[in-house]
């Protein structure tokens, strides 16, 4: 078995070549083949997600993240998010499935699922988009950053904007799936 910096490929479920590696310009881990010398941000295809997903939660948590903001531009907000598509999604596939076959009411039963669970305490927004949401930002908790208005698709931005800081939306939905938001 090739073993990668961070541990054995079998760890990571990548395809034998590939490597997780982590980008210090943008803070995010990517995908890194080290016979091709190519990278990539969505992992290649014959990756086993479900040891993917195990071990970016282990090995590539926010928690590492660093620094405190020290202002907010002007005009934006920042927020999380954790999406669950379907296959009536404008891009229906994500980094966890190459094809996501899931119809819409099954997608309203995992994210309701979501909700009920943040909201009783038992997990956090951010730990559940680690794993479960089908946005790329789930490796950095589902945080999207700083945005402002016309950044984002009209029903995201609205609930967005709608919410205090700290405050969760309830189920939203936009062209690209079922979300819940934080701010």
């Amino acid at each position: 078995m090739e073993l990668t910096p961070r541990g054995t490929q079998a760890d990571t479920g990548l395809p034998p070549g590939w490597e997780v590696r982590h980008s210090n310009s943008k803070n995010l881990p990517y995908y890194f083949n080290s016979n091709e010398k190519v990278s990539r941000w969505e992992p290649p295809s014959g990756t086993d997600t479900e040891k993917l997903k195990h071990y970016m939660a282990a090995h590539h948590s926010a928690s590492s993240r660093s620094g405190a903001v020290v202002g907010v531009p002007e005009g934006k907000i920042r927020a999380a998010h954790l999406l669950v598509k379907h296959r009536d999604s404008r891009r229906p596939k994500s980094w966890r499935e190459n094809e996501i076959t899931r119809s819409k009411e099954d997608a309203y039963e995992i994210i309701r699922a979501h909700e009920k669970r943040i909201k009783s305490g038992e997990a956090a927004l951010g730990e559940l988009a680690l794993t479960d949401s089908d946005c790329s930002s789930a490796r950095k908790r589902g945080d999207l950053g700083y945005f402002g208005h016309g950044d984002m698709q009209k029903e995201f931005e609205d609930a967005a904007f709608g919410l205090q800081v700290g405050e969760m939306s309830g189920v939203v939905e936009t062209a690209s799936g079922l979300h819940l938001i934080e701010r």
